[in-house]
């Protein structure tokens, strides 16, 4: 169904030859619009429209960059869609400048405050959570329900906590735990498990004969895990069934939520603020919408001295070149162009194709393919400068805007 409502399409750039249908139902054919242009056929919400003739391999322009080349002729006022582009090489990586247009700092924003949960490491979480851990994807089911119990039975008791957070995963059985890569999974569940918001009293659910064992998952110099009152509840140490193992579990779990709920919330600065940028159900609108927001809110936060984690390796790959460029030092450009690499290794290794990553819902909201939805997902990052890059899984550690790489996709919200 099309719109009545005036006809508005949003065009980014000056260079750009397509704009973007914003009426909601989109536009029927035979609308005209304030310039004069009529549109040759129907055109849906989020999607192109040709704004001058194209002819076949000419540039298809938005954001001010070649998103495709024309697979034919399109007429000025015809639909621009995913069929009729085809998507240019991905830039080369040896090609990236390295630390050529690092932004300028922003003078500082002073005074920024919130009131958080300051962790005696130093770290400080906005929210109060027991985590409880697991080693192994066989003891998922049941933590998930334990935390349905906990909940429902033990958490109203202690009103200072907010939540009950089972992080569970689809790992550490019989995997090859001396594996190079197997670095990459335990290191990216122990950071998890050690998110401020925990506030240090994760507890860590196991089954006991599994490979990744708690000691390995949590060193006792990363969290204690065996000191006096443990922190362990070894599903297989219990010998009267499933009840007694939930049992242990609720038990231990108030234990954790009687200190957690000794936590109050006092003044911190902004700089203490550690904030992940994530996106969900992208579209041609994203990049002109909420990314941008977002990433005036990410310069915000970097002007009040904190740390902003943009992520998204698969998606950025087609707008490397503009995410070096902006990097503090040429070092971390290199970083970047290392994380980049690994990802392209990635896709020749499974036979794929870089084009691959836009999804059914994205296509159906105008996205071309992966170039146009690169240019849309950068603008959550802001405009400062690139300070850090980081491996999968690592704990960041740098102030400011930091690339987080994410090749654990299995571990993604």
């Amino acid at each position: 169904m099309t719109s009545s409502a005036e006809p508005r399409t949003i065009r980014v750039h000056d260079d750009d030859n397509v704009a973007v249908v914003v009426t909601e139902g989109g536009l029927p054919a035979g609308t005209r619009l304030d310039s004069g242009l009529e549109l040759v056929e129907a055109i849906p919400e989020a999607h192109k429209l040709a704004l001058v003739d194209l002819a076949e391999g000419d540039a298809i322009v938005r954001y001010g960059v070649t998103i495709g080349h024309a697979t034919r002729a399109i007429a000025c006022g015809s639909w621009v869609h995913e069929g009729l582009i085809a998507p240019p090489q991905a830039p080369d990586l040896a090609d990236c400048p390295l630390a050529t247009m690092t932004p300028k700092s922003f003078p500082p924003l002073e005074g920024s405050a919130f009131e958080g949960y300051r962790n005696p490491d130093g770290s400080v979480g906005t929210k109060n959570l027991l985590g409880i851990s697991t080693t192994v994807q066989c003891v998922a089911a049941t933590v998930e329900y334990a935390v349905k119990r906990i909940r429902a039975e033990i958490l109203p008791r202690y009103p200072n906590v907010d939540d009950v957070v089972a992080i569970t995963h689809p790992y550490g059985c019989g995997v090859a735990i001396e594996a190079p890569g197997a670095a990459v999974p335990i290191r990216t569940l122990r950071n998890l498990a050690l998110h401020p918001n925990f506030g240090g009293e994760l507890m860590v659910v196991s089954l006991g004969c599994e490979k990744l064992q708690p000691v390995r998952l949590m060193p006792a110099s990363a969290l204690p895990v065996l000191e006096e009152e443990p922190s362990v509840a070894v599903m297989q140490d219990t010998r009267d069934g499933f009840g007694e193992i939930v049992a242990n579990i609720v038990a231990l779990a108030e234990k954790k939520l009687a200190r957690l709920n000794e936590r109050r919330r006092t003044t911190c600065p902004a700089s203490d603020l550690v904030i992940g940028l994530q996106c969900g159900g992208s579209d041609a609108l994203s990049g002109v919408t909420a990314n941008p927001a977002v990433g005036f809110a990410a310069d915000l936060l970097v002007r009040a001295g904190a740390t902003v984690m943009f992520s998204e390796v698969t998606e950025v790959r087609d707008a490397a070149h503009l995410l070096t460029a902006r990097a503090a030092t040429p070092e971390v450009a290199r970083d970047f162009v290392r994380q980049m690499a690994w990802y392209d290794e990635y896709l020749r290794a499974g036979g794929a194709n870089r084009d691959a990553n836009p999804t059914p819902g994205n296509k159906k909201g105008g996205l071309a393919n992966i170039v146009e939805k690169a240019m849309g997902s950068i603008a959550k990052a802001g405009t400062t400068a690139l300070m850090a890059v980081t491996a999968p899984g690592e704990r960041v550690t740098r102030k400011g805007l930091v690339l987080s790489a994410e090749h654990c996709n299995w571990l993604r919200e």
